[in-house]
């Protein structure tokens, strides 16, 4: 019996999946068959993710029907899909640091010794460290994960994946952390597993992999399915173009501002590993774009320059004059704001109200002998809920109990109020809805037309389109190419981002 004829290891139909306001998934179909290598392709935001936190039982589907080689499950948790024979590599890792490779390996599954309560870890050493070896690379299953490389963590994550037996294997990014010597050894073993049968879901931004290893690829765009086709059958283009493949909406107010002077100049920007020679200059009342895929090193570029992440090496100039930033707190003196892609970890304190959330980075400006001047906060507080329409019962409210929207306009208060010459804003309309981010927006255009010198990171390229004079695209690290406004096109940015020159 040939594969082709075979039952498909795994068929996800008419899944779907709303949220408040945003339908995540609108009845996505996806079929596997055993021991083939599947990609599955979009845009950052199509989908994949969220179809395959369904399929780990992360989250839950609103309707819709999975079937096992033939069998319809109900998948309710992450343990159902593991004891189904699912196993899931996500991008972010799941381990515990201050354990051994061998017990993160085995975590939840402990060989038992003869004694009652007691783990036989002569045993799952020696099986940790078969596991490793079918890998190819050199690491010692006692070693705690924490001395490891981000690689080698990656590494320890198949390792968990593969002792599980598992039936179908998801891989989301995979090769985002790995050297070329590491990645080799991850398609042997891929063309390994397909051997034995198992099927594997390739989640990849990068093109040349999925040429290389995948079979066939399936490809999702803003929550639906747009097409499934053999690899062979493929080319670059085509893939681009069915995940990019809608018409820009003129529904991003973008006004043009009058450009000034360079405002902000950073030259060879290196950190190992992570960022590669960045160079660039944003003038005032300029909103430069920056776009990238997953891991590219964009939020990482913002880091370095807002001093949050030390540099290897590099230098920065504010209007011509070379700085040092080595913490927030030069970079905010220097007059640089950062409008953080995690606004609920990193850019509120979410049990202090809308009022000292608002006046957080500029407290000293409020204070006399260390104590703050209550009463001119209060009209701080109220003014810039007043100019941001941040609705909210009171600026004495809790944060946490805003929207994501008017949590948004509560960190942009916060830059304003410092004044900031230079604002980079990370993801700044990520899950927020129609009308804040409409909001957002112009609140850019007003600060571009007051001289502000904006670097914008976004996933969503029709904001990217909307709303940037320029655009710096990224790839693993380093800016693969440069785009005016008037010559940027989806296809192009996409075919920077993914490697093509």
């Amino acid at each position: 019996m040939t594969v082709a004829t075979q039952t498909p290891a795994l068929e996800m139909r008419d899944i779907r999946k709303q949220y408040p306001g945003v339908l995540a998934l609108a009845d996505v179909s996806l079929m596997v068959k055993p021991g083939e290598v599947h990609a599955l392709l979009g845009e950052n935001g199509a989908g994949k993710s969220t179809l395959m936190k369904i399929l780990a039982g992360a989250q839950s589907k609103d309707s819709g029907t999975i079937d096992l080689f033939g069998q319809s499950v109900q998948i309710d948790s992450p343990q159902k899909a593991m004891e189904l024979g699912i196993s899931i590599i996500y991008q972010e890792f799941n381990l515990v640091p201050y354990l051994s490779v061998g017990e993160n390996i085995y975590l939840g599954r402990e060989p038992r010794a003869k004694l009652p309560g007691f783990v036989d870890f002569r045993k799952l050493y020696t099986d940790a460290q078969a596991v490793i070896d079918k890998l190819g690379v050199k690491i010692d299953a006692r070693a705690p994960v924490h001395t490891l490389s981000i690689a080698q963590q990656q590494m320890v994550e198949i390792a968990k994946a593969t002792s599980r037996k598992a039936r179908i294997i998801v891989m989301d990014e995979p090769s985002a952390t790995l050297t070329d010597h590491e990645l080799h050894s991850l398609f042997s073993l891929i063309r390994q597993l397909k051997s034995e049968g198992v099927s594997i879901i390739y989640i990849s931004h990068r093109l040349e992999e999925v040429f290389e290893i995948c079979d066939r690829a399936t490809i999702m765009r803003d929550g639906n399915w747009v097409a499934t086709e053999e690899v062979t059958n493929l080319n670059r283009e085509d893939i681009i173009r069915l995940m990019v493949g809608r018409e820009l909406k003129d529904a991003i107010p973008k006004v043009a501002a009058q450009q000034g002077k360079p405002a902000l100049t950073v030259k060879n920007l290196n950190r190992t590993g992570v960022l590669h020679d960045i160079s660039f200059t944003v003038n005032q009342g300029e909103i430069l774009g920056l776009a990238g895929l997953v891991g590219a090193g964009r939020t990482e570029t913002a880091r370095a320059i807002f001093g949050a992440d030390p540099l290897t090496s590099g230098s920065i100039e504010i209007f011509g004059v070379p700085v040092t930033v080595r913490s927030p707190q030069d970079a905010i003196r220097q007059g640089i704001g950062l409008v953080t892609e995690d606004r609920k970890q990193q850019g509120l304190v979410l049990n202090m109200v809308v009022r000292e959330n608002n006046t957080l980075a500029n407290l000293g400006s409020l204070s006399s002998f260390g104590f703050v001047r209550r009463k001119e906060e209060r009209e701080v507080a109220e003014k810039y809920r007043k100019d941001l329409s941040i609705k909210t019962p009171s600026i004495e409210q809790t944060v946490q109990n805003l929207s994501g929207g008017n949590q948004q306009k509560v960190v942009l208060a916060k830059w304003l109020f410092t004044g900031s010459k230079i604002m980079i804003f990370d993801e700044p309309t990520r899950g927020i809805d129609v009308g804040a981010k409409s909001e957002i927006y112009k609140l850019m255009n007003e600060l571009a037309a007051q001289g502000v010198a904006i670097i914008m990171i976004s996933s969503e390229l029709p904001e990217i389109l909307g709303m940037s004079d320029r655009i710096l695209v990224m790839h693993e690290g380093r800016i693969s190419g440069e785009l005016l406004r008037a010559d940027a096109t989806q296809e192009k940015i996409m075919h920077l981002a993914t490697g093509g020159e």
